[in-house]
């Protein structure tokens, strides 16, 4: 299984979209096996869904996501998570132990990029 979170540096994204990129986390187990970062390839209408699904991403942690993004991680069997923030290495622990819980949140301002969390 592998989980991507929007990341910011070594922080969660506050909008997944615009993000620099994702650290994609390999779990076997109820364990990380290994880590990565994967540089935002930019965010066009519908693309990184898509590009998250063909990495093997089966969940998308974010601080903020809009509707129609959220719509199409679900269409391509990906789970959303919403309302994380912190580091990234200790939300993907917090997964883990199953302690990390969507909000449910929908970003609906964009001209506050970044900061859909506030």
């Amino acid at each position: 299984m592998k989980i991507a979170i929007a990341a910011d540096g070594n922080r969660v994204s506050g909008h997944f979209g615009h993000c620099e990129g994702f650290m994609i986390y390999e779990i076997e187990n109820g364990e990380i096996l290994n880590h990565k970062f994967e540089p935002n390839p930019g965010h066009r209408p519908g693309f990184l869904p898509v590009f998250l699904n063909e990495k093997g991403v089966n969940t998308i942690v974010s601080g903020g996501m809009g509707a129609s993004a959220q719509q199409l991680f679900s269409n391509n069997n990906i789970e959303v998570i919403v309302g994380a923030s912190g580091d990234c290495n200790k939300v993907a622990l917090e997964y883990l132990k199953g302690e990390l819980k969507s909000t449910g949140t929908i970003c609906d301002e964009h001209a506050h990029q970044g900061h859909c969390e506030d």
